[in-house]
């Protein structure tokens, strides 16, 4: 599961659109391995936490320290167990900022492939092929 924090104007939210979704392979892995939930960083949408607890998008940007967008927040496979840690603890990864297309595409796969249970996302990169 991943919430794609996003702005209204963003032109990092754009490029992410434009560029990375753009691209066939990225939107195919995408949709075929994860859920991915669009919010508004600064929006008054309700939305639900882990937790129970239901609150406004802007009001969970800021339970979450989710300053910037784009923001990737990825969560585990099974929420079981999320709504006893505290919000730090909940994610398995996260993407502050535009990234280019290869990794970005990288990063949903460390996360679909549970790589993050045994190494960083920069040893991840390293046993990509070239």
């Amino acid at each position: 599961f991943v919430i794609m924090w996003e702005l209204k104007g963003c032109p990092y939210c754009k490029e992410t659109h434009f560029v990375n979704f753009a691209q066939k392979r990225v939107s195919d892995y995408i949709q075929s391995n994860l859920e991915v939930l669009q919010l508004n960083i600064i929006g008054d949408r309700k939305v639900t936490d882990f937790d129970g607890a239901e609150l406004g998008e802007k009001q969970l940007a800021a339970k979450y320290n989710v300053r910037f967008t784009p923001t990737f927040q990825f969560f585990p496979e099974r929420a079981a167990g999320l709504k006893s840690l505290p919000p730090e603890k909940r994610e398995v990864a996260r993407a502050p900022g535009y990234m280019r297309p290869d990794d970005f595409l990288a990063l949903f796969r460390y996360v679909r492939e549970k790589a993050y249970e045994t190494k960083s996302f920069r040893d991840f990169l390293k046993t990509l092929p070239s």
